[in-house]
């Protein structure tokens, strides 16, 4: 059996933000709109927390030589016969 996990609730939201948000939005319903929201909002913290690692160290490497290896690679491929 399948369940989705949804919490109820009541939320005091701005009627002109919210009416814009669904307007861009492909989501028919406004409690999808706020999910979207709720998920992009999520996503874009996960995307600055990574930021925030930059210059600190956890990892070690030359990117430059990555991407020259990697394109080595695509070039190797392009060269084979296809069957």
């Amino acid at each position: 059996m399948y369940c989705e996990c949804m919490k109820r609730t009541n939320l005091v939201l701005d009627e002109h933000l919210l009416d814009e948000a669904k307007t861009i939005s492909t989501q028919a319903t406004y409690s999808a709109v706020v999910n979207e929201a709720l998920d992009e909002y999520c996503r874009l913290r996960r995307v600055k927390d990574i930021y925030a690692l930059q210059g600190s160290g956890i990892w070690e490497g030359n990117l430059s030589e990555m991407r020259r290896d990697y394109g080595a690679r695509d070039k190797d491929d392009t060269n084979k016969k296809k069957p």
